[in-house]
Formats: C-alpha cells, sequence, structure tokens
C-alpha cells in the first residue's frame, strides 16, 4: 500500500479501502464546477459514485475545498462545487497557490491525476481528456492533461480527446510522450461526443483484465507514464461526428471573435456546444460518463485483484 501524502485529507471510506487494498476509482471534480450546469452537474456526480460503488469500487472524487485537497467528498461538498461560484479551475500549477490562499478548487484531470497518484489510487475515470488545441502551432495551446500522463502513474478512462480539440496532434504527441493509449472494445479511437473520430487507435484492449495487465506490466517495468483509456461513447447516445463539426467549427469561431482563451476555453466551448445542440450534447456528456464509470469500476476491481494475487 502506498502511505497517502500528509497534505491530503482523505474520507474515511477511501482510507479504509486504500489500507486495505480494496479497489478505489478518482473522479474529477472541474466536471461538476466548470463541466455542466446546475442541477444536471451534482445528479451526474452522484449517479457516477453509485455506479462506481454498484460495480464493486470506492468512488473518490477529488477537489481542494478550504485550502485543502480533499479526496472523497459527501453531498454537501457536492453541492459546494456545484453551485459557488468562487471555484476556480484548478491544474497542476494553480494546486499550491489555492491551498496557501485557503481557497476552493475543481481539480482538471492532470489535477487529479496528481492528487490521486499521492493518495496511491491508480485508476481514475473523466469524461474526456484535454490535448492539444486547434491552431496551437500558432498559440501553443497544449493541455498539461498530455504532460501529466507522461509522468503519473494512473489510468486514465475517458470517452477519448476532447472533439474540440486536434485530435490528431493530440494522438501523436501522446506517441511522443510515450503514453500507452489504449481503445476498449475497437480499432477506431472515439471523439467523445462520438464513436469515431476518423483516427486509428493507436492499441486495443478488449476486456478490463486485459487492460489490468497492461497497467501491472507498465509499472512493474518501472515505466513512469499513465495510461490513456479510451472508452466510446454508447451507439445509442452518440451524436455522430458528421452532425458535431459543424457545432463545433461554429463554437470555435464564437470564441475566437469573444477572446477567450487558456483555461477559460473549454468551459466556454462546452457550454456553448449545450447550446448550439439544445442539450443533446449535455444528455451524451452525462451518458458517457457513466459508462467511463462502469469500465473504470470493473478496470479497478481487477487491478487490484492481480495485487492480492
Amino acid at each position: 500500500m502506498t502511505t497517502p501524502h500528509p497534505r491530503l485529507t482523505l474520507n474515511q471510506e477511501v482510507r479504509e479501502a486504500l489500507r486495505d487494498g480494496r479497489p478505489v476509482v478518482a473522479l474529477e471534480s472541474t466536471i461538476i464546477s466548470h463541466g455542466m450546469p446546475y442541477p444536471q452537474n451534482v445528479e451526474m456526480a452522484t449517479e457516477v459514485e453509485a455506479i462506481v460503488r454498484a460495480e464493486g469500487a470506492v468512488p473518490a472524487t477529488i477537489a481542494v475545498l478550504h485550502g485543502t485537497p480533499r479526496i472523497g467528498l459527501d453531498r454537501a461538498d457536492l453541492e459546494l462545487l456545484a453551485t459557488d461560484r468562487s471555484v476556480g479551475k484548478v491544474s497542476v500549477r494553480d494546486l499550491a497557490h489555492v491551498m496557501a490562499r485557503g481557497g476552493h478548487g475543481a481539480t482538471t484531470v492532470a489535477s487529479t491525476m496528481r492528487l490521486a497518484s499521492l493518495a496511491g489510487i491508480r485508476t481514475f475515470v473523466t469524461g474526456g481528456i484535454g490535448g492539444v488545441h486547434r491552431g496551437a502551432q500558432q498559440s501553443f495551446d497544449i493541455s498539461a492533461d498530455l504532460t501529466e500522463l507522461s509522468t503519473t502513474a494512473v489510468a486514465v478512462i475517458s470517452a477519448g480527446v476532447k472533439s474540440i480539440l486536434d485530435i490528431g496532434l493530440t494522438l501523436e504527441t501522446l506517441e511522443t510522450l510515450g503514453v500507452p493509449v489504449l481503445t476498449y472494445g475497437t480499432d477506431d479511437f472515439p471523439a467523445f461526443y462520438s464513436r469515431v473520430s476518423g483516427f486509428a487507435s493507436p492499441l486495443r484492449a478488449d476486456s478490463p483484465e486485459e487492460i489490468a495487465a497492461v497497467m501491472r506490466a507498465q509499472w512493474d517495468l518501472g515505466l513512469p507514464a499513465g495510461l490513456s483509456i479510451a472508452n466510446p461513447v454508447p451507439e445509442a447516445d452518440e451524436i455522430p461526428a458528421e452532425r458535431m463539426d459543424g457545432v463545433i467549427e461554429q463554437a470555435l469561431a464564437e470564441m475566437t471573435e469573444a477572446g477567450i482563451g487558456g483555461k477559460d476555453a473549454t468551459p466556454y466551448l462546452l457550454g456553448r456546444i449545450v447550446e448550439l445542440t439544445k442539450g443533446e450534447s449535455l444528455r451524451t456528456n452525462i451518458a458517457l460518463v457513466k459508462n467511463n464509470a462502469r469500465l473504470g469500476a470493473h478496470i479497478a476491481v481487477n487491478y487490484a485483484a492481480t495485487a492480492a494475487g
């Protein structure tokens, strides 16, 4: 067992599960504070935690509250994250500043990975990972999620790279950084809202057992990188890429005209896409997070079993 970092506060359920070697699944909080409107954000968070429990693992939603990194939250904490406008979007670079000021922070994929690793959690479920933004050749706008994946030994289960990004350049960057990218049950790399992005999957895995075995082999070798596990959105819930392309292009053009960039770009784009799709993208987003939670819990259960064996 990895001893959790002393600056972290773990709730009793998570602390006991880690002590006993039982499966734990980390969950991010930016999707609550900056990814969905209220009350759908709280409903989604509680339902995802319930799915993880139903599949045999312990959920650990992560955030910084009152300056303390918290691993495992209660309903009041989720409500605070969902409604308090002072909650910032916190990546790894922001953690120390928010902690020192005693503030609230919703963790991104990168900072959730780092805090999960410091707690001793190896499996993390999110909606979609960040990556290389479109036009990054000029803006140099590349998500810290990618560099974190290259240095932090956590498996990240998502529905692929957010489709507002440059998926091809993101996959190339992950290859350069030595990050294994596995797609679950398909040879096509998914595009968040859509099951197919037009890019082939770098690697394929067809069962949670296989993914857990890859995790074990990766870290037994001392390789530092995490894993990106891309789990396509269920077919019944997807929005085909040909429909989403026009919506995304319109949202990107409006963002550029408004002069929005940096860490405000993704929350703006996701919110505008919800408006342009009349809520359909929000329904898809919720469905894919739940789907990822099921797979993530199964992976965590199998990974814990390999440790026990």
